[in-house]
């Protein structure tokens, strides 16, 4: 029951505000691509002809290798295991179809973290290999080292497959059982269904899930360094931290922002003639064929493959190093401190971005139309950016701003504020904010178009206005949406270690970057506990998925 009106205002156009709203949002979220585009037509102060001479080139064929064996393996992976649980019948598929999402929860980073731990030359998988041919030492017999690109695509590729299996899955779940009973009916074996029927069907949904794989491996820098493969972000990190030279940085985040851009151009291009329809009226929902028993154990086993290698494997070894560190020296105040400051930088950037992400599906919600579909877009592109790319951008205009703040304090009052919004941790923040903003609002957009417009009407003739229609209407419908977004959102912001690595304040750690740091001093079992900790925590959407996916 809505409280007491307010006396009805006259408002001929009554989302005019939330448009100007919508409009800030968007202004926030793009103005750090604005502030890398000035950075970057400053020069490098002659660097830059060096950098194309020697880094550039390697960098780029690096990348473009990288990309290449991550699309194909994500899309063998994925496309396969998403038909395997659909089209089949086995013993464990439902436990599989949820397993099979449990390598999200796996940051890439920590992934070549424990791998490089496992497979070192005198690791566990080595030594149990030298064993079973009878060598003694790593001289004798040695397996290729995975610090390489080889292992980079692979380690990648077992990791990100799920950003291919869940579109997918769900594409073959809504195709039509008519459609494979009559290829059934005109001879086609139950392979060349997939290849005939269910493959091109599903390749819109394979199209998106390898775009999105590859801009989370171009957004990767902790398992590209670990192994050895000089990519562009890899590039960009050198060239700030390294030389110094955020000109140069600048440039060359430039050039991976406009990859970004074609691999989202080539993904819409390969599919801009491909529409689908299917009568809902006469529709039978796929029916998986059962299986004999050794079949499906063959197949479980099959499936089970890519998440004992994404997953299970790099869990069970942070397991046992984090109870070594603990029985040895147990729980230091370093790993409560990060804790701390990991929630505390998660909590704040969860906040802020579900909030405004509200504001912006709200404002397009009350003022539907191009001009707020621009805003929108605009208000989400820092998803497609990567972190370190938005990292730069976030420097330029704090730093700027924090310049301005410093003079005018000097000027006014005789005291300088130094830096004290990348002082104080607001730099994180605020790049955490445009990375995820788009996850926010995409999932509250998507909660409020379930709620009927007649609603909105109902209210607004009861004397509410927009801002009492989203407290007493739609917030309580869209709590499931809210919830959700906000759990994605807080993931994503303890994984994320491009942006916190290069915008935390002094002395300031989180698990991501104290992680980060003992791998690449060589420490492994310092960071087995917050290695651990960020993967329960990375679960949490995984379970989300996995309840939201059971589609029957």
């Amino acid at each position: 029951m809505f409280p007491s009106p307010a006396p009805a205002r006259s408002a001929k156009r009554p989302g005019r505000l939330w448009l100007t709203i919508a409009a800030t949002i968007a202004l926030i979220a793009i103005l750090p691509i604005g502030g890398l585009i000035l950075e970057a037509s400053k020069g490098s102060a002659g660097l830059w002809g060096h950098l194309f001479a020697t880094i550039l080139p390697v960098a780029l064929l690096d990348t473009v290798i990288l990309l290449a064996g991550v699309g194909v393996i994500t899309a063998v992976v994925g496309t396969t295991t998403a038909w395997l649980v659909t089209a089949y019948d086995f013993p464990g598929r439902h436990a599989l179809e949820w397993m099979l999402l449990l390598p999200l929860a796996v940051p890439t980073y920590i992934v070549a973290y424990a791998y490089l731990d496992i497979l070192h030359p005198i690791g566990p998988v080595q030594d149990a290999v030298r064993w079973l041919l009878g060598y003694e030492s790593p001289r004798q017999f040695r397996l290729p080292d995975v610090r390489s690109k080889a292992g980079c695509i692979l380690l990648l590729g077992i990791v990100l497959y799920p950003y291919v299996y869940i579109p997918t899955r769900a594409m073959f779940l809504t195709q039509s059982g008519n459609l494979v009973d009559a290829a059934r009916t005109l001879g086609t074996s139950r392979r060349a269904v997939f290849w005939r029927v269910a493959l091109p069907l599903a390749r819109p949904a394979v199209a998106v899930g390898i775009s999105l794989a590859l801009m989370e491996t171009l957004n990767d820098i902790g398992a590209a360094e670990f192994l050895g493969v000089r990519t562009i972000t890899v590039s960009i990190y050198t060239t700030w931290i390294t030389r110094s030279d955020l000109s140069g940085a600048s440039q060359i985040a430039l050039a991976l922002l406009l990859i970004v851009v074609a691999i989202v151009a080539v993904e819409r291009w390969a599919r801009r003639k491909q529409r689908y329809s299917i009568d809902v009226r006469r529709m039978r929902s796929f029916q998986p064929r059962r299986v004999s028993l050794g079949k499906g154990i063959m197949l479980f086993l099959g499936g089970l493959l890519p998440v004992i290698l994404g997953f299970a494997a790099p869990a069970l070894y942070l397991l046992i190093e984090a109870a070594k560190r603990y029985r040895f020296a147990g729980i230091s105040s370093r790993i409560i401190d990060e804790a701390v400051n990991t929630l505390v930088i998660a909590t704040l950037a969860t906040t802020a971005t579900v909030i405004l992400g509200l504001l912006a599906a709200y404002a397009t919600r009350l003022r539907p139309g191009q001009r707020s579909s621009w805003l929108l877009r605009c208000s989400i592109m820092g998803y497609a950016a990567p972190g370190t790319v938005v990292a730069i951008g976030v420097l330029i205009v704090l730093g700027g701003l924090d310049q301005l703040i410093d003079r005018a304090a000097l000027s006014l009052f005789g005291v300088s504020t130094g830096l004290l919004l990348m002082g104080s941790g607001a730099a994180v923040i605020y790049a955490l904010i445009v990375r995820f903003l788009a996850i926010s609002a995409g999932s509250i957009e998507a909660g409020l178009s379930r709620i009927s417009l007649s609603l909105d009407h109902a209210s607004r003739s009861l004397g509410q206005s927009t801002a009492g229609t989203l407290r007493y209407v739609h917030l309580p419908l869209s709590k499931a949406a809210i919830s959700a977004a906000a759990l994605l959102v807080f993931v994503d912001c303890v994984k994320e270690l491009p942006a916190t690595l290069l915008l935390r304040p002094l002395n300031v750690e989180t698990f991501a970057t104290h992680l980060y740091g003992e791998a690449a001093r060589g420490t492994y079992e310092e960071a087995s506990i917050a290695a651990l900790a960020i993967v329960l925590i990375g679960i949490l959407p995984a379970m989300l998925l996995s309840r939201i996916g059971r589609i029957r």
